[in-house]
Formats: C-alpha cells, structure tokens, sequence
C-alpha cells in the first residue's frame, strides 16, 4: 500500500469539443451548455466534482465557449431582477453556480484530442494527483464514483480510471482495459489498455468511461506521447505506459451512468431525471404514460 500526502483538490473538465452530434443546436451554443431537465450538462459535472471534494476546477476550453464562463460567472442584472421581485428561489438558482467551485480556463488552440487537452492543464495543476472528468458521461449522485476513485488514489497512488462492462459488440466504441483481480469493492489492476480496439481484438470487456483520477506523472508521458489513433495524442496510450508499470488501478462501476453525448440517450436522460424531480415527476410521469399509450394505439413516426 502506498499513501499519497497530497490532497486532491483540483479536477481537469475538458470542453473544447465542437459537438458535432448535436448541430444545428451547437452550432453557437456549447454543447456542454445543452439543458438536461433545467441545468445545463456541464454544472451536473462540476457538482459532482465539488462533492467528491475538489473545488479547484478548470475548464480546458476552445473557441465558442464563452457561454461556459458566463455560466460560472455573476449575472449581477438578473440577481438584481430578481432579488427586487423577491423571487428567492430563483435567485438561489441562479447564483448556485457561481458559488459552486473556484472555476478557471485555459484554452486547448489546436484540438489534438484528449491527451493534448490534459496536458493543457500541466501547468494550473503542478506536482499534484488530480481528476479528469469528461462531460459526455453524467454519474448519479448516489452513486458517488468520483469519491471512491479520489479514495482508492490517496490510498495507494498511482493513477485510477473508472471501468464498466460493455457486451462484446461495443467494446470497439471504447478505451479496452486488460485487468487482473487486485482487491475487494470492484477494484482492479490495469495492465494494458487499448483504445478502441478492432471488433474481436479487445483484451476484456471492461470499458474505460470518462472519469479518471491522475498521478502528475502524466504529463511527462503525455509530452513523449505520439498521436495515436484518429492522429491524436491519446490518453489511453499515455495511461498504457503507466499501466505496464504497474501504476494504475481500475474502480468497476455499477452504478447510474447517463450518456449525454448521443442524442438517443441525451434524451433518455432528461426523461430519467425529469420523472424523478420532486416538482416536476408526478405530473411528468403521468403524462408521459398517456403519451406511450396513445403511441401505442396509433404509432407514429416524426422525421427530422
């Protein structure tokens, strides 16, 4: 066992993504900044980073992205609008994410993909452990993934990534872990990663999905990493390295996950959450079982 000294307090959120799957809609608007319910993606991703404890976060940016910052950021007019109204409860909302975490920016310039954009960050998060959290993967609160990893790294170092099995027939959609038994609750020893192996070529069905907690040593092995698939400097490759040296563990999760980056699951998602808000679920649900019922009777189909 290995305990790490240092805190962890800063999580990487990478952003910089054009959000391809989703035009028209981002076409001027951050993809990260697409509602799920009433809060846009991104401020899920930064609550789930302060309550696993990191409040220092910064947003590896890239052009258009300015609505991310203005997010974070006061709106003093609203605030005064609505503090003069009295209306308190939106006022809460509304300053919520600017109390939320200590948020800054860096820009990416040129999108050289994921293992680029970490490296972006070499010099905010210095000589520390330090989590990455992508926004396309949303995790329920209660299942706190993002807290066990920050445990399982001050624990025994090295770095950790967060694993869930896939069936066979997807596996090639993912990062590929080759894994061996290395204690109780779901974790692992990685000792090889691959990126999105070729169909019937991946080493197991573990999938790496978009939370990782970093050993600073990365940086050094992503300055030496050769782009790789797509010609981008991958992550994965960076992580291989480091796995083959025994570095890196893996926490098997279980739990709720929602896939924000496909427009299919985007809208499973809002649906999920939607029927499960307090204010909003029981008159939702009810409607939405008259909507599938009347689907049923007399299907239809809507083109776009």
């Amino acid at each position: 066992m290995q305990t790490n000294p240092t805190r962890l307090n800063k999580a990487v959120i990478p952003v910089a993504g054009l959000g391809t799957r989703f035009l028209p809609a981002t076409k001027s608007t951050p993809k990260e900044m697409l509602p799920v319910v009433d809060k846009p993606a991104i401020q899920y991703v930064v609550e789930e980073a302060v309550s696993a404890g990191l409040l220092d976060v910064l947003m590896v940016t890239g052009r258009n992205k300015r609505p991310l910052e203005d997010h974070f950021d006061r709106n003093y007019e609203l605030e005064d609008m609505l503090l003069r109204k009295g209306d308190t409860e939106r006022l809460a909302q509304v300053c919520a994410s600017t109390d939320l975490a200590d948020v800054h920016y860096v820009r990416q310039g040129d999108p050289r993909g994921l293992g680029h954009a970490v490296l972006c960050a070499a010099s905010h998060v210095g000589d520390e452990p330090f989590a990455v959290l992508l926004g396309d993967d949303l995790i329920d609160p209660r299942d706190p993934l993002l807290a066990r990893m920050v445990e399982v790294q001050a624990r025994y170092g090295g770095s950790v990534v967060a694993l869930i099995e896939v069936p066979a027939d997807r596996i090639h959609l993912y990062g590929c872990a080759d894994v061996r038994p290395a204690g109780p609750d779901g974790l692992v020893r990685v000792v090889d990663l691959v990126e999105k192996p070729d169909p019937g070529t991946a080493p197991s069905g573990y999938a790496v999905i978009g939370r990782y907690v970093l050993a600073p040593e990365i940086f050094g092995v992503l300055q030496r990493t050769a782009p790789g698939r797509g010609g981008e400097i991958q992550l994965t490759d960076a992580l291989r390295e480091l796995a083959r040296c025994g570095e890196v563990r893996g926490v098997v999760f279980e739990g709720r996950r929602y896939d924000t980056g496909d427009r299919a699951e985007y809208l499973r998602t809002t649906v999920r959450l939607a029927c499960e808000r307090t204010d909003l679920g029981e008159d939702f649900r009810s409607w939405l079982r008259e909507f599938v019922e009347s689907e049923l009777r007399s299907p239809q189909s809507v083109g776009g």
